[in-house]
């Protein structure tokens, strides 16, 4: 495997063991954070319509749902087969719907692949210099009718020991309570600047019920 910059050279990857033939091949054929992002993108998104659900990527392969927090354990397990540490940037929020990805960075900089209803809030290119500049390009997209971004902290899955959550069968709750009790850093917008992007987004979706904006600046960086 060529070596990539970015890649965590102090820890070596754990080795999945027990792989299906179809998860196996899942994780062959998607060997970069672009791929994995467009098979995200390919599957449905889970609105836990039989109540919440939290899969680890073998429960995202048998079942071809996904939220937000299942997309990025699935992006850890496959990308941590290819050298990439297995990284989620967490954010809090006033309303206490929580958003989390999965990062990386290449060259230096800070990327991230990532599964959400909102256009603005999936994956970005790795261009970001910090995890907190990474952070701050998605303030804007999450203000909603009650999302405001209150801190972000980014965790490594490793720290969770020998817990499984690569290919539980069950709900791998733990992780949930693990980032929730995880210290977060303060991230803060103006009010001003908080009014007029909520104003906005209400008049949008007033027009446009069935659809979600991406009127936002900053869409070179999206994946």
């Amino acid at each position: 495997m060529a070596a990539r910059l970015g890649r965590d050279t102090a820890r070596a990857p754990v080795r999945l063991t027990g792989c299906t033939a179809r998860e196996q091949a899942i994780v062959e054929a998607h060997r970069t954070p672009l791929a994995v992002q467009r098979w995200l993108r390919g599957l449905r998104y889970n609105l836990e319509t039989r109540g919440e659900t939290l899969r680890s990527f073998r429960g995202v392969v048998r079942h071809g749902l996904v939220h937000c927090l299942e997309a990025a354990l699935a992006a850890a397990v496959i990308l941590e087969q290819h050298g990439y540490p297995p990284l989620l940037l967490s954010f809090e929020s006033i309303d206490r719907l929580d958003h989390v990805l999965y990062v990386f960075r290449e060259r230096g900089r800070w990327g991230a692949v990532a599964r959400s209803r909102d256009p603005g809030l999936h994956g970005r290119k790795p261009v970001f210099h910090t995890p907190r500049a990474l952070a701050r390009s998605y303030m804007d997209p999450y203000v909603d009718f009650s999302g405001r971004i209150t801190g972000y902290a980014v965790a490594d899955l490793r720290e969770l020991g020998s817990y499984d959550w690569r290919l539980s069968t069950r709900n791998v709750w733990r992780v949930e309570r693990w980032l929730l009790d995880y210290q977060h850093h303060r991230l803060t917008m103006s009010e001003r600047r908080y009014r007029e992007l909520h104003a906005r987004y209400k008049r949008y979706r007033s027009r446009h019920p069935d659809r979600r904006p991406t009127y936002y600046e900053g869409r070179a960086t999206w994946i």
